[in-house]
């Protein structure tokens, strides 16, 4: 079966989800398609390439319900949603997409598309709608980011200079530690609170 892109990219995206991005290498990648390894050099010229394209045909079939008649809160939590929930789907790739590659997301991406159409809606000036988007994708990833690496989930233990240990500290009772569901809610919940009041403040 002859190589394409496309197959190099599925193939690569397999071996990243089992692996992780270090343990990917044009080698094994080719050992997976069965394939001569400098067979790869005629359709991606080295590793970062391969992550980039990657990354593209991930993003590309991001999906979410569309809720057109919904208030745009809602609208928002359902995208912000199905976007954390592609990242758990691809830890490694998105925790590696996050840090290493600011231009992942493109503006004929379906998620970046929704979220303008949402900040749109709730009333956001069109010529501010950009920047405001960016801020609140620049939010959410490094929410994700930090979960996807566990310092969420660190950070969100640590007591304040002081603090008394509760109940179950005192008896050494184990602990699953934060609600991750909650804390993203959370954030969410604040973002969108923060764009109502700034909203509500231009409008007085």
């Amino acid at each position: 079966m002859p190589l394409t892109e496309a197959g190099i990219y599925a193939a690569a995206l397999r071996l990243v989800d089992a692996d992780g991005v270090e343990a990917l290498t044009m080698r094994k990648l080719a050992a997976e398609l069965d394939a001569n390894p400098m067979s790869l050099y005629h359709h991606v010229p080295n590793k970062e390439a391969v992550l980039r394209g990657v990354t593209r045909m991930v993003g590309a079939e991001f999906r979410t319900v569309t809720l057109e008649d919904a208030p745009w809160q809602e609208r928002m939590r359902l995208l912000a949603t199905d976007f954390r929930a592609l990242a758990h789907r691809h830890p490694e790739l998105l925790a590696y997409s996050f840090s290493h590659q600011p231009d992942f997301i493109q503006p004929d991406d379906p998620f970046w598309t929704a979220l303008t159409a949402i900040v749109a809606a709730a009333g956001v000036p069109p010529p501010e709608v950009p920047e405001t988007a960016a801020l609140m994708v620049a939010v959410v990833i490094g929410v994700l980011a930090a979960e996807l690496n566990g310092s969420l989930q660190q950070w969100a233990s640590l007591k304040p200079p002081g603090a008394v240990a509760d109940a179950d500290e005192a008896t050494g009772a184990d602990r699953s530690g934060p609600d991750r569901d909650h804390m993203f809610r959370l954030v969410i919940d604040t973002l969108i609170t923060g764009l109502e009041g700034r909203l509500a403040a231009g409008r007085r």
